[in-house]
């Protein structure tokens, strides 16, 4: 028997997305968030409140990038998610972060984290908080690569966010072959 829960942001697994920029001064920002996915083959959206020091220095630069948190920064990145750089302009400093900048936009990548996706704006709607971004470029750090080049998740060891019970969870155990195992049903 199924129980409803109501209407709520529910979809599994949530990433957590480390999104990062420059302010003002240059000075690298980063924030926690959960609510985004690819939306299109090159762009991304994510629902991030407009209050969010982050969300002010994407709209004034015009770029950012996304890292996926995974399980050994797990501390560092709900640190990022838990403070404001409105009220704390060194968090990244203090959850032990490094960056340094994009090659293809103008936005810092965090070095600890091992993924990131460099992006451009395409739009923000205040009314409904939706940040849309272009994807111009994906960096892995060669630790995280299979020996084709290619992202390996048992090595990049992403975490999740669970909302229903305030908790993160790792992805990387693989079940199964995309685009092949439904085919013994056709």
């Amino acid at each position: 028997m199924r129980k409803n829960l109501g209407a709520k942001p529910l979809v599994y697994p949530q990433p957590v997305l480390i999104i990062a920029s420059y302010d003002e001064n240059g000075t690298p920002d980063a924030m926690n968030a959960a609510w985004g996915g690819i939306c299109g083959p090159a762009h991304i959206s994510m629902a991030l409140g407009e209050r969010h020091k982050t969300v002010k220095n994407i709209l004034a630069r015009g770029a950012f990038t996304i890292s996926m948190g995974d399980v050994e920064h797990l501390a560092a990145c709900d640190y990022v998610g838990i403070v404001s750089a409105n009220d704390v302009p060194d968090k990244l400093d203090r959850a032990g972060f490094h960056t340094t900048k994009s090659g293809f936009v103008d936005a810092p990548v965090i070095e600890e984290l091992p993924m990131a996706l460099e992006c451009k704006l395409i739009s923000y709607d205040e009314a409904s908080s939706c940040l849309v971004g272009e994807i111009v470029n994906v960096c892995a750090d060669e630790k995280v690569l299979n020996s084709e080049g290619k992202i390996d998740l048992s090595r990049l060891r992403p975490i999740t966010f669970d909302p229903m019970n305030a908790a993160y969870h790792i992805v990387g155990e693989k079940v199964g072959n995309a685009f092949q195992d439904g085919a013994a049903l056709k």
